[in-house]
């Protein structure tokens, strides 16, 4: 592979980051940032920092990783700005500081703040100055006046306790966490997948939420409990094979089936793959070159869809262009930002065998143009 595909991947994120970065850093996001959503929704108040920290959740790998070259100068620049745009979504005296104490939707989108910062620590929170910190500290903590719903949300306020014990803070809450692992694996139905909650869904809720935040979770803060700690490999097996499910599912076209919930959160459907991907643990069966061929094409399909950003540069609702019509109560064009976490893999150097294996077809593809391919089993545990 020459360089023409991460610079095609890393294109693609900065045309999704830079107007939303660039205005926060100006501090005037809610001055210009026009809020889609529908008619007779009142989500006004959670749009800004879904649009924050649905961005740097799936950048923070990229901006925490060393470059090369005009990559590098990119890097830093971009660096610059996602601090500045946390300044910004974090100082009360700020016109576009954000909602974190009123409804319930902050939890949601406070954790995936904090899980951007797990993923990130140097450049979004040690570089911080002392004052941010001590902000973004206040911010976390102001979600614990209201109890998550009794699902996948249960993960939001582990991830919250996860980055506050990270950050030094010594009332971190281990309960919170406890709670999330363990019901989570009363939740657990097999074959690498979570029932998101009492019921069964079939969406893609296991890659948005819920192996990524539970994996993160038990490794960011699993040694300090034993039973935390066992859960690890168990739990990154079931996230293996459910990336590896989710790699089968891209087509030979590069497209993906428009199946359960929050589909307007596009590409991020991959998120579990993609996370794989930037560890460098993806299953036997899945190649690295496989899920960059796969994950390219699906991004020329969900990203560069005409209709796909505003004129001025805001990323609509849809998921193969501007489809308002398929977008919930809950989303907004600040939510659909959460696509951004297919772009995990930028935080792997370039030499990295990701970007530097040769071409390989994705399994989808070898096996409907007549090739062999690896046999599908079901995980055991």
């Amino acid at each position: 592979m020459d360089d023409s595909t991460r610079s095609f991947w890393l294109v693609t994120m900065l045309t999704l980051a830079r107007t939303p970065l660039e205005v926060l850093a100006k501090r005037e996001l809610k001055a210009k940032m026009k809020v889609e959503m529908k008619e007779g929704a009142d989500r006004e108040s959670y749009v800004y920092l879904e649009t924050l920290s649905r961005l740097l959740v799936g950048m923070a790998p990229w901006l925490e990783g060393k470059s090369e070259g005009s990559e590098e100068h990119l890097r830093k620049h971009y660096g610059e700005l996602a601090r500045q745009a946390i300044d910004a979504g974090t100082d009360p005296a700020s016109p576009d500081y954000m909602n974190y104490s009123e409804g319930f939707q902050p939890i949601v989108d406070t954790a995936f703040l904090a899980q951007a910062i797990l993923r990130a620590p140097t450049e979004l929170w040690e570089k911080l100055d002392g004052h941010v910190k001590r902000n973004v500290i206040t911010a976390l903590k102001a979600t614990r006046s209201r109890k998550p719903v009794f699902s996948n949300w249960l993960l939001f306020s582990a991830v919250i306790e996860a980055a506050l014990q990270r950050m030094g803070e010594s009332d971190w809450d281990p309960m919170r966490i406890d709670y999330a692992i363990k019901q989570m694996e009363q939740w657990y139905a097999g074959d690498g997948v979570y029932s998101d909650g009492p019921h069964f869904r079939f969406d893609y809720y296991n890659s948005f939420v819920i192996q990524p935040m539970l994996l993160e979770v038990l490794e960011a803060v699993g040694s300090h409990y034993e039973d935390w700690q066992v859960r690890v490999e168990t739990v990154k097996d079931r996230s293996r094979r459910y990336a590896e499910i989710l790699e089968r599912l891209i087509s030979p076209e590069g497209t993906f089936p428009p199946v359960g919930r929050s589909l307007a959160y596009r590409c991020g459907v991959f998120h579990t793959l993609a996370q794989h991907a930037w560890r460098e643990d993806l299953p036997e069966s899945v190649s690295s070159a496989q899920v960059r061929c796969g994950l390219t094409a699906v991004l020329k399909k969900c990203l560069h869809s005409p209709g796909t950003y505003s004129d001025d540069g805001w990323l609509t609702v849809g998921f193969c262009g501007h489809q308002p019509g398929i977008g919930e109560h809950y989303i907004t064009n600040g939510s659909v930002y959460l696509c951004s976490l297919v772009f995990l893999p930028l935080g792997l150097p370039e030499s990295a065998s990701f970007w530097r294996d040769q071409d390989e077809n994705w399994t989808s593809k070898k096996a409907w143009s007549g090739m062999d391919f690896p046999r599908d089993h079901a995980l055991k545990s």
